[in-house]
């Protein structure tokens, strides 16, 4: 039997195909992959009565799927498990690497997925689904955690997202100044920014002389 693999690269539509910088786009998976593992928040945004709403919340990915949770009292998580198909909606993650000090812009990098997400009710999928959400803001935790009780999983839904409709979009580099600016006496260049963690600190009832976890110590 023959095994399929995933092309290297999502097809362009016209929803990702930018209007400006169309340069800095791109679509291959290894791109993509490695904007969204990079971090864990994300907005998603859908129509609820004839307006647009965006709510931030967390992410995770799995293959060629995103899912996000939420409260299962939250509306867009009901609708997507009422429509037929599912609940259009536009996912973007954004990082922020750098302030470029021009005389310009500003380094990032970015991706935006459009599709159908759907609520997930099969419970060994919404098991593991929770379990990435979780691994994927801190690697390791998950294992090291009680699982969710069924009361918790009755008040947490979760809904999926496939990678199909996807494009990345980054600027990178220093500034690109006007010839005619150049001259002019002025500082230009380019303030990192970067995500940085602090000591862990344990919870006041934690049992005497546990020792910090490794993934947490490595990050």
């Amino acid at each position: 039997m023959s095994v399929q693999h995933a092309p290297a690269a999502y097809t362009p539509t016209d929803r990702t195909v930018p209007t400006r910088a169309r340069e800095r786009a791109a679509y291959d998976r290894e791109t993509v992959h490695s904007i969204l593992d990079a971090g864990y928040l994300c907005h998603l945004g859908f129509v609820r009565d004839g307006a647009p709403v965006v709510l931030p919340t967390l992410y995770g990915r799995v293959g060629e799927r995103l899912y996000v949770h939420g409260s299962s009292g939250s509306r867009p998580l009901r609708e997507a498990g009422r429509q037929d198909p599912g609940l259009a909606v536009c996912l973007t993650v954004t990082h922020v690497d750098g302030l470029v000090l021009a005389r310009s812009a500003f380094n990032y990098r970015s991706v935006v997925v459009h599709g159908i997400a759907h609520q997930v009710t099969d419970p060994e999928e919404k098991r593991s689904a929770l379990d990435a959400l979780v691994d994927h803001v801190v690697p390791g935790r998950a294992a090291d955690s009680r699982p969710a009780n069924a009361k918790e999983l009755a008040a947490t839904a979760v809904l999926s997202l496939d990678l199909n409709e996807v494009s990345a979009k980054a600027r990178t580099g220093g500034p690109n100044d006007d010839p005619e600016d150049q001259d002019l006496p002025y500082w230009s260049g380019v303030l990192p920014v970067a995500r940085a963690y602090g000591a862990p600190v344990p919870a006041q009832d934690l049992t005497p002389g546990m020792t910090v976890p490794e993934y947490l110590t490595s990050l």
